[in-house]
């Protein structure tokens, strides 16, 4: 197929310049010659038979003069029409079959690479229907499962090894400058926790939401106590106090995102 143009348009279109070519020019060279004999003929038909033996004689050798050419281009002619003929049944066949031939050759290469193809082909359809199988299978546990956490979410809660986890904003003191002065601020920074009841650790993890991950150093302290913080002492809701055993500064402040979440840490 690739080769196409090389084995099929290429001598067709050099069969046309040459052959079919050639002819048009002896079909023009034809017409012109049968103008002029006619011309010749009419023109001798006019001749009137008053004029001199001489000269009626000098008209009938020019007749037969332009006769003979007319004949002789005639069969010129007639002969390139006759070759045009024969040589197409060959010239013009003989490509049109090399390449039906080359695109027999492709197609019975693919074919052959389809049988080769075919237990592959087999053991894949197999295995896609068995991997549709499984998938509308689970598909229906996961979906009546989300139905179930819906409906009861506490009843279906994610197993962890955590008492508690989660995120929570923890009150960070940052030093600040301004007029040449240095002084002591505060921000919440938001962070993933994690609290074991029975070796009483939090572990906190700075999350930074922009860069979608973790931005900070983990930091994990013991607790020695928890208290709710009243509302009308802090900026934040849903705030509490940890009191912790091995922190340099040993209140920390956190405040989280449910009204559930300071009970939740207290009970535990």
């Amino acid at each position: 197929i690739e080769n196409a143009s090389e084995v099929l348009i290429t001598p067709l279109e050099k069969f046309r310049k040459e052959q079919i070519g050639a002819a048009k020019e002896a079909k023009k060279k034809y017409d012109k010659e049968t103008e002029k004999y006619c011309g010749i003929l009419e023109k001798h038909l006019n001749l009137s038979s008053k004029k001199k033996e001489s000269q009626l004689q000098e008209a009938d050798s020019q007749v037969d003069l332009v006769r003979q050419h007319f004949y002789e281009v005639s069969l010129e002619y007639v002969f390139k029409v006759q070759e045009v003929q024969e040589r197409k049944m060959f010239e013009f066949v003989e490509p049109l079959l090399a390449f039906l031939q080359g695109l027999f050759t492709f197609y019975h290469h693919g074919y052959e690479l389809a049988k080769d193809f075919n237990d592959f082909k087999t053991q894949l359809t197999i295995s896609i229907q068995n991997t549709r199988n499984r998938f509308e299978g689970t598909r229906s546990e996961v979906e009546s499962l989300m139905k179930k956490m819906k409906e009861n979410p506490l009843e279906h809660k994610t197993i962890s090894p955590y008492t508690m986890e989660g995120y929570l904003y923890v009150q960070e003191k940052r030093e600040c400058q301004a007029n040449q002065q240095r002084h002591f601020g505060t921000s919440w920074v938001k962070h993933y926790c994690t609290y074991q009841r029975d070796s009483k650790q939090i572990t906190m993890v700075p999350f930074d939401q922009k860069s979608g991950g973790k931005g900070g150093e983990d930091e994990s302290v013991t607790l020695k106590s928890c208290t709710r913080r009243k509302t009308d002492s802090i900026e934040k809701r849903f705030c509490f106090d940890v009191e912790a055993v091995d922190r340099i500064e040993a209140n920390c402040s956190f405040a989280g995102i449910l009204v559930a979440t300071p009970v939740l840490y207290i009970r535990h």
